[in-house]
């Protein structure tokens, strides 16, 4: 048995832990009584044990009695001690013994953290779990207005980033049922996507980015205004390579520009790097290549080294599964512009810990793992799983199934509009439409589809509007859409981000855009100037980012489904 197993059957029964009769009280004999032949003899008490050198009620000196009997102090110690005191202190000093030789010095030590640690936790009040919000509440966009200058800095001291190739591997694979795997196709990444593009990706750069700016609705001064912005994200990094929604905390601003996002957010380190990084990735810069190679690779190395190499996870307080979702379309874009060995195992990792989290009853996602979805998280979860399919990483079917039933669970007016968790219809559900709308045309819906065309006929009425959120979704529901109702969309959002990009100071190429009367658009107060600006530039990038869906086939054969 073990030296705990004994301690704990001491700890039960110390008398039999010690090899010891229930009683180990010592029986001493009864005092002889009177002899029976002389009854009225009467022998004199016995004297009471005494100290060594007390002196006798007599005045006398042991010395000088010698019919005494003077014994050692112990001894007359003991004869004094009552039989339960005595067992007792037996039986303590014996457990103390067997604890000092048996248990080890760290059992003792956590036991006295245990026992410290739950005193603290009775003495404190308990901490609620924080509640969970509506789409109006939450999206990774839920960051104040203007909030004070925070005091404690939350980068690391500047330092040379270290190479991607540093990173430990994140895993390949966790724990799921191979059954319900289809693997991309393997080989090179070429293939068709969308339009039949030699890459899903490949308009971001070059000819082809030109060509498409010209094609589709972009101006000099909207592709002015995106390198406007990629020069303000850039001046806006951390010292660690990554980015924060308290841009002002950055090395370069020192405060200077306004606008922060809300205090509760500043710790969403993984949220804020993966919404600055898409922007430089939806340009066509990499890290191994565009004039941005170090600012991307920075911003790579800080995701990679951040995820738990057990699971893949980038949840994160603050931003939760929006973190995850948002750092795994950068991983998985970046790995597929690249094809960089080492940025597959972190990408793959992501796209893992997406699939775990997936709820397994309803199909979505939210806040934590496992919990039932809401409409707003899933977007960015299915957007991260369709990045790795495009980077022919390995992407469950069951997955994206699930997530289509999800889909089914939430729509009205048959598929035209999308609720949070629910059906419903209304202003309150204009983001969710788009994002619904969106995922439905990812995961395979037909342009001939009367539902999709009367959602996007839904979206066309409502026009752009002070949420980035809704416009960023909208947007690209409207640019795959194509047709009048696209340039007509295009015109108004075009030219309104291009006017209120930010032109002097260090706020230069930024946005903030206020809410006004728009409740839905306090996230861009809460996700602050940092999410403002990545918002903006990705909408102004819609034009060559990804392919239009529907200008030569459907995407029902692009995501695995069976």
């Amino acid at each position: 048995m073990t030296a705990q197993g004994d301690s704990h059957n001491a700890a039960k029964d110390p008398g039999k832990a010690l090899g010891l009769p229930e009683s180990t009280v010592p029986q001493t004999s009864p005092p002889s009584l009177p002899s029976r032949e002389n009854p009225a003899a009467k022998t004199a008490p016995p004297s009471l044990p005494r100290r060594r050198n007390e002196t006798p009620l007599d005045g006398t000196d042991a010395e000088q009695q010698p019919n005494r009997l003077v014994r050692p102090w112990p001894h007359e110690l003991a004869l004094q001690t009552p039989a339960w005191l005595a067992s007792m202190v037996v039986h303590m000093a014996m457990l103390i013994l067997l604890a000092w030789f048996t248990l080890p010095s760290e059992m003792g030590d956590d036991m006295l953290n245990h026992l410290v640690a739950s005193s603290e936790a009775d003495r404190g009040e308990s901490l609620e779990h924080l509640e969970d919000t509506s789409i109006e509440e939450l999206d990774l966009e839920t960051i104040p207005r203007d909030v004070p200058t925070i005091e404690h800095a939350i980068v690391t001291p500047s330092a040379e980033v270290e190479s991607i190739e540093a990173v430990p591997p994140a895993p390949m694979r966790m724990d799921f049922d191979p059954s319900s795997w289809r693997t991309a196709p393997l080989g090179d990444a070429k293939g068709t996507f969308g339009a039949g593009t030699e890459e899903p990706l490949g308009m971001r750069e070059g000819n082809s980015r030109a060509a498409a700016v010209a094609k589709y609705g972009g101006t000099k001064e909207s592709e002015a205004a995106v390198a406007a912005a990629l020069k303000w994200l850039a001046a806006h990094q951390m010292a660690d390579g990554g980015w924060s929604f308290a841009h002002q905390l950055a090395p370069e601003c020192r405060g200077r520009c306004r606008n922060p996002g809300e205090n509760r957010f500043v710790s969403s380190r993984n949220a804020a790097t993966g919404m600055a990084l898409l922007p430089f990735l939806g340009a066509g810069q990499t890290h191994r290549k565009g004039q941005y190679q170090k600012t991307v690779q920075a911003g790579l190395y800080f995701l990679a080294s951040r995820q738990n190499p057990q699971t893949g996870s980038l949840w994160e307080d603050g931003g939760r599964m929006y973190s995850h979702g948002i750092a795994s379309i950068a991983l998985c874009e970046a790995y597929a512009m690249t094809r960089d060995p080492n940025l597959r195992g972190p990408a793959q990792g992501a796209i893992n810990f997406i699939v775990y989290a997936q709820d397994p009853v309803g199909g979505g996602w939210r806040y934590d793992p496992q919990q039932p979805g809401d409409t707003s998280v899933l977007g960015w979860q299915l957007m991260a799983l369709k990045s790795g399919h495009m980077a022919y990483l390995n992407v469950p079917a069951i997955t994206v199934r699930k997530a289509l039933q999800f889909l089914d669970s939430v729509q009205s007016v048959s598929g035209a509009n999308y609720g949070y968790t629910g059906p419903g219809q209304g202003p309150t559900t204009e983001a969710t439409t788009a994002i619904g709308l969106l995922c439905r045309m990812y995961l395979g819906a037909k342009k001939t589809d009367s539902h999709l065309e009367n959602g996007t006929k839904w979206l066309g009425k409502h026009g752009p509007n002070k949420n980035l959120y809704y416009d960023y979704y909208a947007t690209q529901v409207m640019r795959h859409w194509e047709g009048e109702p696209w340039t007509k969309w295009n015109a108004v959002m075009r030219d309104e981000l291009v006017n209120s990009q930010a032109k002097r100071g260090h706020e230069a190429g930024s946005w903030f855009i206020a809410g006004g009367n728009n409740p839905q658009a306090r996230h861009n107060q809460t996700g602050g100037r940092l999410y403002c600006t990545a918002m903006a530039t990705m909408i102004l990038e819609v034009y060559y980012r990804h392919m239009p869906i529907y200008a030569q086939q459907s995407t029902e054969s692009d995501f695995p489904l069976e």
